[in-house]
């Protein structure tokens, strides 16, 4: 067992089915859902042509960078005109496989399950909910709500059935940390090749199988060290601005009266 990493990833080539040799880096796939939202939204709003100062901006990157991801799709701009949103939005919902509908199963029917369940997000971007299982005899059978058609809480032995059906092409752990591992090898041990997990545990896969990891008392944490460092230069800003208090002495004058009187 090996801990999950993110390869350079191969795509399918643009206008055809067939899978190409040509690679992506991971930080590129990374931010390729982000351009595909900011387009979707320019798209929605009416706008036909975006500049790449402009798209860049509202995707949160450089001009430069974002020129240099999307170079490696292909070439879609036109110097001094721009590109053109609805086409280029098209073209990257085709290399993150958006242009077909995925099934995802979740395990886990607990707080977080059932929310993502009825999370509406999932079907506009081509996400479809098949599954949502569980363990607890207290909840399977539950019908829930959901963004299409209400789901109903499954048994694990569910699972395999909605594999092998082909309903389902993608996991989610939304379980306790002490089950996911068991839960992750028993997606794999289905056929699963995807795995999205939100409990806090550290996962192991094997090769060929890729996972995703969502962590949000991780997310806390940083942006709670964030907090701390803002609100500690704030305190040291005011001290700094006053200048030295007449008659103390820096540890520099400290150390030259020491050297003058020795």
């Amino acid at each position: 067992m090996s801990a999950a990493r993110a390869p350079r990833t191969s795509v399918p080539a643009l206008g055809t089915d067939a899978v190409s040799t040509r690679s992506i880096p991971p930080a590129t796939v990374a931010r390729l859902p982000v351009y595909h939202r900011v387009l979707t939204q320019l798209s929605d709003a009416g706008v036909a042509l975006v500049s790449s100062e402009d798209l860049a901006s509202a995707c949160g990157v450089s001009s430069a960078k974002l020129r240099k991801d999307l170079s490696h799709l292909g070439s879609y701009g036109t110097r001094g005109v721009g590109y053109d949103v609805r086409f280029l939005a098209y073209q990257i919902s085709r290399e993150l496989g958006l242009t077909q509908p995925w099934g995802v199963v979740i395990v886990g029917a607990g707080n977080l399950g059932q929310a993502l369940v009825s999370y509406r997000g999932f079907a506009s971007r081509g996400f479809a909910v098949v599954g949502l299982l569980d363990s607890n005899p207290d909840v399977i059978g539950r019908e829930l709500p959901n963004a299409a058609t209400p789901i109903t809480v499954g048994t694990m032995a569910d699972l395999e059935p909605l594999v092998r059906s082909g309903q389902a092409q993608i996991g989610v752990i939304a379980t306790p940390a002490e089950a996911a591992q068991d839960v992750c090898d028993r997606l794999v041990a289905a056929g699963l090749r995807s795995i999205l997990n939100f409990a806090p545990a550290v996962i192991t896969v094997p090769e060929g199988v890729e996972m995703r990891k969502v962590d949000l008392a991780v997310e806390l944490q940083i942006l709670a060290f964030h907090e701390q460092r803002r609100a500690e230069e704030q305190e040291v800003s005011p001290k700094a601005a006053a200048g030295p208090i007449p008659g103390a002495q820096t540890p520099v004058a400290e150390k030259l009266g020491e050297a003058i009187n020795a």
